[in-house]
């Protein structure tokens, strides 16, 4: 009776949240119009993609924070081998007993949400990556914390999306929303938040999409102020102005940040691939844990984010990352120095694919962010070493600039590398070369890499983000809802008499698949093929399937075909109706009107007010 009476209180409260909720949108319908409304929820994904940015950066601080106590203060260089392997082992277990659920790469994710899941990311997504990315990066893991950020203000979006019942147009742009309220609160950044939201999502930047864009990215960067203070990841003040003749260095400078970026997304993936072909999370852990240790042991600079060492590098004080080495570097020996540098810069993607691969939950940016500026500061000191110009280049300058070519080139958003550095110096000083750079390294790392570091898997599955909302509406379309499985397969030993009387009769379709025994489609027979015969019994016996049967015009291989490849196939072939295989199986038909049904049925959604 009691339990009764506990589940009849608990049914009592849904009714009442469900009533609510109703009054709520029968309130707001007849005194808010839809564009008012969606601003209005702009600036609370601001705040709540803020909240969550600095919780999640302020978690990372706690456990930093713990780690270096008094108490392990003096063991702390020796446990640099061990802490990450620890993190890591830690998040393992949080996923696999805690949540329960797959902790996935935080802006992949979210733009897989948007192209093929009608933008619903589960809601556990919004609080996994609360927990686990603090605790890889709190621990050692070379990793950033903006991915996880991003992918934590998404999911609350998208929750608060379904929850008022937005339609898809606008649960796209408050995902976009919630990119711009969290890149901003992190880095301070409002104008390269929208610009992240727009080049990284690809979302239009129209009027009806600009305004809560700009409006969750205020209220992001309000709410990382109210509780962060004006305190920045990367602080810069340009004491040395650049000079015109510095301009053919800095176009260098975009050609080695380019290469950097080609390094760096190359190197990446292929760790990550190694450590895939590893079934067993435990092995995978133990192994790249045990290689990120060594690596993290020798080279503790690599620890963390890195924002620290950023910091100094950005104010020319190399001196306190050559004492972070293991290595005793002589501070005057510029050669010995360079060699470190380019160290740095090779085993920091190396240790962030490790941690990935181990089974760290962290993003690419902060890492980006880091090669980017110390292969800046290695040119500069290269060239300022050779000793053949007439004045020295300012290390810091190169650096910070280099930021901006790494960024355009692994995330290939070249507009956010622009205006992200741009708005760290605090003005626009250096616009011009962060200009020059980051086009380069773009149009460079544009011609060897097809795809950024975010979009390289999601192309392997047909889910790359476009502006092009004709392509956007084609990769919304469901298959297995297109694809019709009414048609009677036939085999090609089967007689006339039987195809008519057992096939013919009991189908409305003129269209026949012919298959083999394993199901792999072989040709079709048509209605036209047998018209002229189908009633000539002295044919029924002797004449059979394999006789008659012919090619189709063209086939639909699932699941690599794209909306784009069949129109063209359909236009091609003039066909209506053309055939689907997997793996050489025949699946079903596709019929070129019920595709361009859908297809104008998804368009309208995307387009829909």
């Amino acid at each position: 009776m009691r339990k009764f009476t506990v589940y009849f209180r608990y049914l009592r409260r849904i009714f009442r949240t469900k009533k609510l909720i109703y009054k709520f949108f029968r309130w707001r319908y007849k005194h808010i119009s839809n564009e008012q409304f969606l601003n209005l929820i702009s600036v609370v994904i601001g705040l709540l993609t803020g909240l969550a940015a600095v919780t999640i950066k302020n978690f990372t601080h706690l456990i930093q924070h713990g780690l270096e106590a008094d108490f392990i203060h003096d063991l702390h260089r020796a446990l640099y081998f061990v802490f990450p392997i620890i993190g890591i082992g830690l998040v393992i277990l949080v996923i696999k007993f805690i949540i329960k659920k797959p902790v996935e790469d935080g802006v992949p994710l979210v733009l897989y949400a948007i192209m093929k899941l009608k933008s619903m990311i589960p809601s556990y997504h919004t609080y996994a990556s609360l927990i686990t990315a603090p605790i890889t990066v709190g621990f050692g893991g070379s990793v950033g914390l903006e991915g996880p950020s991003t992918l934590t203000g998404a999911a609350i979006s998208s929750n608060l999306s379904r929850l008022l019942h937005l339609n898809l147009k606008q649960r796209n742009l408050l995902l976009g929303a919630a990119a711009a309220g969290t890149f901003a609160s992190i880095f301070k950044a409002p104008i390269a938040g929208i610009l992240f939201a727009v080049e990284i999502f690809g979302f239009d930047l129209t009027m009806t999409s600009l305004v809560p864009l700009i409006l969750a990215s205020v209220s992001g960067i309000l709410t990382s102020y109210f509780f962060m203070g004006k305190n920045i990841l990367l602080h810069f003040n340009l004491v040395h102005q650049y000079k015109l003749s510095d301009i053919p260095f800095f176009i260098l400078l975009g050609v080695t940040s380019a290469t950097t970026s080609i390094y760096f997304v190359k190197v990446y993936y292929k760790i990550m691939n190694f450590f895939e072909k590893i079934e067993s999370v435990w092995k995978r852990w133990a192994l790249a844990g045990l290689f990120l240790g060594l690596t993290i042991y020798f080279i503790p600079t690599l620890y963390g984010e890195g924002y620290e060492v950023l910091n100094h590098i950005l104010v020319n004080n190399y001196h306190f990352v050559l004492n972070t080495s293991w290595f005793t570097i002589d501070h005057n020996d510029i050669y010995m120095i360079i060699i470190f540098f380019v160290l740095l810069v090779s085993f920091k993607v190396v240790a962030m694919s490790l941690t990935f691969s181990a089974g760290g939950i962290g993003g690419v940016f902060a890492p980006t962010l880091f090669t980017g500026a110390i292969s800046g500061y290695v040119l500069a000191l290269i060239l300022n070493y050779t000793g053949f110009f007439s004045h020295e280049f300012s290390p810091e300058n190169f650096a910070l600039v280099g930021m901006a070519g790494t960024i355009a080139g692994v995330l290939q958003a070249p507009l956010t590398a622009v205006f992200l550095i741009a708005e760290i110096t605090g003005g626009y000083d250096l616009i011009v070369p962060i200009m020059l750079v980051a086009a380069l390294s773009y149009m460079i790392s544009k011609k060897v890499l097809k795809y950024s570091i975010y979009t390289m898997q999601l192309a392997e599955i047909n889910a790359l983000p476009t502006h092009d909302k004709d392509k956007f509406a084609g990769q919304l379309i469901e298959w297995e809802q297109v694809i019709e499985k009414d048609f009677i397969p036939i085999v090609p030993t089967m007689s006339l008499g039987h195809l008519v009387y057992n096939v013919v009769t009991r189908s409305h379709r003129h269209i026949f698949p012919v298959v083999d025994e394993q199901g792999h489609f072989l040709g079709m027979i048509t209605l036209d093929d047998i018209r002229q015969i189908m009633f000539n019994r002295d044919l029924y016996d002797n004449t059979f399937v394999r006789d008659l049967m012919h090619k189709s015009p063209d086939v639909i291989v699932f699941e690599k075909d794209h909306f784009q490849d069949i129109m063209r196939k359909f236009t091609h072939t003039s066909a209506w109706n053309l055939p689907v295989i997997k793996d050489g199986l025949y699946i079903g038909f596709i019929s070129k009107s019920k595709l361009l049904s859908v297809y104008r049925r998804k368009l309208l959604e995307l387009t829909s007010e």
